[in-house]
């Protein structure tokens, strides 16, 4: 139940209001037992690399034993068992990839779409710092989770914290799906305020084996995540057990059906998007809720690696003091972390009372916010690391050559992430912030940004871009900037993003004046037509389409439009074959197709006038010259034949002859 930041609103001080009396009552019921901790070490500052973990309060966790035996398993409370599911092999019908959108070099955005969610959902993933440098590697997977305001944008990892930083040098993919607000990333009784919440389904059923085909996951995963999200990851982790080695949960809460936890999270799910606790898992307490409670599953975890934590609500080094003592001006952070540290020593109570090991950092201060998370994650990461295999030593790396001169005059580029590696024609070396590619040609060059984002999603230097021939520069008209290589260029400016443009489009493009001409910059990447041969681009200031036959033509404004209802060249119409002309006519315009035109003026708009016997008849009587003028509308069909209206009159076709009347 994530803060959105670390001071208090009107709307969100339900939270500490609800805190006290709910801490009270669940203490004074017996069912929570307060924790006493040790204090830890002072978390250091999140945009450092992490220290060493420090020693847990209480255990620690022990080497993955999954299969092992262990003790029988007593009934759980309420007498609701969670069953163990199991991650299917292959992607289940229905399941695709829609889009792909690389936001850096190192970070992909994927929408796939779920029959179970009824849409496409979007996923992002931080790849592992030798990504590139070893094609055929596959990698564990870490599934890190949002808190209850998620964000439809994008996950809070990316926008609050600056854990990208430190996981680019680390061989793990991160997976960071986008959206979910008050899901509690589960499977709903009902909808959500119209939407399917079948969050469990898509996140363990259809999201795994298409990262296991298309993105080089392993074998080897693990699960974390925030408030919500921690609860989310033991949940998920006890309800596929053979399927995760590690689950973390930072500020979670671990209790959901203790006394005033169901009715706690039913205000928390109305505050955070208006939704109904009753909709996610049937009446409160009831026993979908005991199934779903990590808590009275804690047998299931056997075998896994483990970590929790939770702050103690006092003002920390993230919070700013209100003047009480020890009290944040944070008042609903500082009440949703009393709720989630009590909730998280009942669930470790619990664990360990099944042998279970727990690695648990019960922190002397800190509230419910993002700094914390950030720090805990970067102090799990040892944890994670051992639990699937990865070597949690990052491999030295230095440059060499040409490409370790260019790092010495870019120091924006940051540190190596790995050592020089080849790529088709030359060689490359990732730094933290962008790409430096070497050949005896074309010399060294940096890729970065934006543009190393597009370059990528290009294929990179196995590509048909090639390998870079020069730096990034500032365009001419110093609103945007740009990077050339052996196939074509990449532009990029604030309102359109980063797009390359090659071959034939980008020749005429370049005629007609580039960036400054009255194309403008590019708008979209060059898209590939699937019914036809042919691509088309979109410019500021028009669309190109391109084919073999017809070369690069530019298609705007009104007649674009046009072009686009009649279903653009997969119609009747085919590829442009002209630009448009302007028409001396009551200041007209017309565009010529493979099977047609399309004529505009001021006052009839734009009509498409396809070839045959109407196109040829208006023609005998001069076009838009003559007693006819421009159509005012689209070709029609009619019980005898097709009939057109033109200023003048119209055309009728009937039996293959067209009569003018």
């Amino acid at each position: 139940m994530a803060t959105p930041s670390a001071h208090a609103s009107p709307r969100t001080r339900w939270a500490s209001l609800l805190a006290a009396p709910l801490v009270a009552g669940v203490v004074g019921s017996g069912l929570l037992v307060p924790p006493v901790a040790a204090a830890q070490e002072t978390p250091v500052s999140p945009t450092q690399e992490s220290p060493a973990p420090e020693s847990p309060t209480q255990g620690s966790p022990s080497p993955s034993t999954s299969g092992q035996a262990g003790p029988t398993p007593s009934t759980p409370e309420g007498g609701v068992d969670s069953p163990s599911l199991r991650v299917p092999a292959t992607v289940p019908t229905g399941v695709r990839l829609d889009k792909v959108e690389w936001k850096a070099a190192n970070r992909v955005a994927l929408w796939v779409q779920s029959p179970a969610m009824e849409q496409a959902i979007q996923v992002q993933l931080m790849l592992p710092a030798s990504w590139n440098s070893e094609p055929e590697r596959t990698y564990p997977s870490l599934l890190l989770l949002d808190g209850l305001r998620a964000r439809s944008d994008a996950s809070g990892w990316t926008l609050e914290t600056k854990i990208s930083q430190f996981f680019d040098a680390k061989n793990a993919v991160v997976v960071l799906p986008v959206g979910g607000e008050s899901s509690f990333y589960t499977d709903w009784v009902s909808d959500a305020n119209g939407s399917a919440y079948q969050w469990e389904t898509f996140l363990m059923e259809e999201l795994p084996p298409l990262l296991a085909r298309d993105w080089r996951v392993g074998d080897e995963h693990g699960v974390a995540g925030l408030s919500m999200g921690g609860t989310a990851a033991m949940m998920l982790s006890q309800r596929y057990p053979e399927h995760f080695r590690f689950a973390g949960s930072f500020s979670g809460f671990l209790d959901t059906t203790s006394f005033g936890m169901p009715e706690a999270i039913k205000v928390a799910m109305q505050d955070a998007g208006g939704y109904q606790a009753e909709r996610m898992w049937g009446p409160l307490g009831s026993a979908r809720w005991q199934e779903q409670d990590p808590k009275l599953h804690t047998d299931k975890l056997r075998g896994q690696s483990l970590y929790v934590s939770a702050g103690s609500g006092n003002t920390g080094p993230w919070d700013q003091p209100s003047g009480l003592p020890d009290i944040p001006t944070n008042f609903p952070g500082y009440g949703l972390e009393l709720l989630s540290r009590m909730t998280t020593q009942t669930f470790v109570n619990k664990a360990r009372g099944n042998d279970v090991e727990v690695t648990a950092n019960f922190r002397p201060s800190g509230t419910h916010t993002w700094p914390y998370w950030q720090f805990e994650m970067m102090q799990a990461w040892p944890q994670f690391a051992n639990a699937v295999g990865i070597e949690n030593v990052e491999a030295p790396c230095a440059a060499e050559g040409e490409i370790a001169r260019v790092a010495e005059r870019q120091p924006g580029l940051g540190p190596c992430l790995t050592g020089e590696y080849d790529v088709r024609g030359g060689k490359a070396t990732d730094f933290r912030f962008g790409r430096v590619f070497w050949s005896q040609p074309t010399g060294a060059h940096a890729v970065l940004g934006a543009i190393g984002a597009a370059y990528q999603a290009e294929g990179g230097p196995e590509g048909p871009l090639g390998l870079p021939t020069s730096g990034e520069t500032t365009t001419p008209d110093g609103k945007g900037r740009f990077t050339q290589f052996q196939g074509g260029v990449i532009y990029w400016s604030p309102t359109t993003g980063a797009h390359a443009i090659r071959g034939a489009i980008r020749s005429m493009w370049q005629d007609r004046g580039a960036e400054r001409g009255d194309l403008g910059y590019p708008t979209t990447d060059e898209i590939t037509n699937p019914n036809k041969p042919g691509v088309v681009q979109g410019f500021q200031g028009g669309t190109v389409y391109w084919s073999s036959d017809t070369g690069p033509k530019v298609v705007e404004g009104a007649i674009l439009s046009a072009y686009r209802e009649a279903g653009a060249e997969n119609s009747e119409l085919g590829y442009p074959t002209t630009d448009e002309i302007s028409l001396s006519t009551r200041g007209g315009a017309f565009s010529r197709f493979q099977g047609g035109a399309i004529y505009w003026a001021p006052l009839t708009g734009a009509h498409v006038v396809p070839r045959g016997p109407v196109f040829d008849a208006w023609g005998t009587v001069d076009y838009e010259r003559g007693r006819l003028g421009y159509p005012t509308s689209a070709l029609r069909s009619t019980q005898n034949g097709q009939v057109m209206e033109f200023e003048g009159g119209r055309i009728t076709v009937t039996g293959g002859r067209a009569e003018i009347s």
